[in-house]
C-alpha cells in the first residue's frame, strides 16, 4: 500500500501543450544527457526536485494551496525555465528576450522571485493544472526515490525551447503519439512512468480536452507493484486513474 511507502523527495514535472490546428497536439520533450544519475539518456518532461527556496516562495505565494503543493508548481515553473528557457505560469507571459535574461540569471545562481520581480512578473500558480502523482516502492528502483507530481500547461505564445547543454542535450516538439512510436522503433527511450502518462496523453487531441479529462479524475499517488502472472512478472499500475495501458512485463520495464 501506498501508505507504508517511505517519504520520497519532492519533485514537479509538466507537460508542456502546443495545439496543432488539424493535428494532435504537440508536447515538448527533453533528452537528458547521458551523464545523468537518473533516466541518463532518456527523454522526459521537463522538471525537477523542490528545493527550499521553492517552499520558502510557496509560502508567499501559494494563496489556497497548501505549501507542498505550492512548491512543486514553482519547481516545475524554475526547472522549466532553467531546463528549456520557456516561463510557464508567469503573468504576463514573458517575451523570449525576458525568457533568456531569466534563464541566464538563475544559471548564475539568482533565485526565482528575484528575476521575475526584476522583470515585473508574478506567477500565476493555477496555469498549471495537476495530472498525476508518481512515487516509486523502494524496491522497484536502487536510488533516487522521487515523489513527483506531473502537470499539464498550455504553451506559452511567443517562446523558443532550447536545451540548456549540461542535463539535457536536446529538445523537440512532437504528439504524444509520435514518441511513443520512436521508442518502440528502438530510436529513443523513456521510463515508465514516461511511458504510461505518454499513453494517456495519447487520447488527447487538444489541450482544453486534456484538462477536462484531467479535472474529471481525482489525483492518487501511483506506486507501481510487480504480479506474478503465468506469462511472466508485470510492473503494474491501478485501472482507475484514466491510464489505457496498466502494466507492462518486467523485462522491458525500463525504470531508471
Amino acid at each position: 500500500m501506498i501508505d507504508d511507502i517511505p517519504p520520497g523527495r519532492p519533485a514537479a514535472t509538466v507537460v508542456i501543450v502546443r495545439d496543432s490546428p488539424g493535428a494532435q497536439a504537440q508536447i515538448l520533450m527533453v533528452e537528458r544527457a547521458t551523464t545523468m544519475v537518473f533516466a541518463a539518456g532518456a527523454l522526459v518532461f521537463p522538471g525537477g526536485a523542490v528545493d527550499e527556496a521553492d517552499r520558502l516562495l510557496a509560502v508567499r505565494e501559494g494563496a489556497t494551496l497548501d505549501i507542498d503543493e505550492a512548491a512543486a508548481r514553482i519547481a516545475a515553473i524554475r526547472e522549466t525555465l532553467e531546463e528549456s528557457g520557456i516561463a510557464i505560469g508567469m503573468v504576463p507571459t514573458p517575451d523570449e528576450a525576458t525568457c533568456a535574461a531569466m534563464r541566464e540569471g538563475l544559471a548564475t545562481g539568482a533565485a526565482l522571485a528575484d528575476v521575475m520581480a526584476a522583470h515585473g512578473l508574478t506567477l500565476d500558480l493555477d496555469q498549471l493544472i495537476l495530472f498525476a502523482r508518481w512515487q516509486p516502492s523502494p524496491s522497484d528502483m536502487a536510488s533516487r526515490i522521487y515523489d513527483t507530481r506531473f502537470y499539464i500547461v498550455r504553451a506559452p505564445e511567443g517562446q523558443v525551447a532550447s536545451a540548456d547543454g549540461s542535463e539535457n542535450v536536446h529538445l523537440f516538439w512532437s504528439d504524444a503519439g509520435e514518441i511513443l512510436a520512436r521508442c518502440d522503433a528502438g530510436a529513443a527511450r523513456v521510463i515508465y512512468p514516461t511511458r504510461r502518462n505518454l499513453e494517456r496523453l495519447a487520447l488527447f487531441g487538444c489541450f482544453d480536452d486534456l484538462a477536462a479529462h484531467a479535472g474529471s479524475i481525482a489525483v492518487r499517488r501511483i506506486s507501481p507493484w510487480v504480479e506474478e502472472h503465468e506469462g511472466g512478472r508485470r510492473l503494474c499500475i491501478p485501472g482507475d486513474l484514466g491510464y489505457p495501458v496498466t502494466w507492462e512485463p518486467m523485462d522491458t520495464a525500463s525504470r531508471s
